[in-house]
């Protein structure tokens, strides 16, 4: 079978649902590289900065590696702003609708929540406020995400900083996306928290 025969859901069997489970589940495999792929393609994505998007992505990731920090955090600090080219009024919450499967729920509120916490370095610059990260103040992933932009992002723009490259991290993508930890409510209705 290379196609299910049914043009609506509610007509579908259980033998073909079971056929596009395997699929799906195929193409699961492949999240990592695609991943990889997306965040390439910020190397020509709009910038103004000294350095593209992606090479501030790829600073980040080498900055959190070098600092010792666990490989979720490493992922996290490579992918934080995966969400640039699509969701440009919302990249924060698409990067972590994207990590939130297989990153810790601390993690999962800093990437959520760094284009905020990040507004601390440039707003006030903009007519914005810089202290908007303040309503979160008692959080209890507030300095995990101070820390994250601080150390992680706002530093992260420098043309002479010999990051490594995206390969040197594909297989932490590839360990850290294997393996989901968090499911949305439409696979926990249909499988089960597994």
């Amino acid at each position: 079978m290379k196609t299910v025969d049914f043009i609506r859901m509610e007509e579908g069997t259980a033998q073909e649902y079971a056929y596009l489970d395997r699929l799906e589940d195929d193409y699961k495999i492949g999240l990592a590289s695609r991943l990889l792929e997306a965040l390439a393609k910020l190397e020509n994505s709009m910038s103004g900065y000294k350095v593209s998007r992606l090479e501030h992505s790829l600073q980040s990731a080498t900055r959190a590696h070098r600092a010792g920090e666990s490989e979720e955090m490493v992922v996290v600090a490579l992918l934080h702003d995966i969400g640039d080219e699509l969701a440009t009024y919302s990249h924060s919450e698409m990067a972590a609708a994207i990590l939130r499967p297989f990153v810790s729920e601390e993690l999962y509120w800093v990437v959520k929540h760094h284009g905020i916490f990040q507004m601390y370095y440039y707003a006030h610059h903009s007519g914005g406020d810089r202290n908007t990260r303040e309503k979160f103040i008692d959080h209890p992933f507030y300095e995990t995400a101070v820390r994250f932009c601080h150390e992680y992002d706002q530093n992260c723009f420098d043309p002479d900083y010999d990051s490594e490259s995206l390969e040197f991290f594909r297989p932490m993508v590839e360990r850290v996306t294997a393996h989901p930890k968090a499911f949305d409510a439409e696979h926990q209705a249909r499988y089960g928290s597994e």
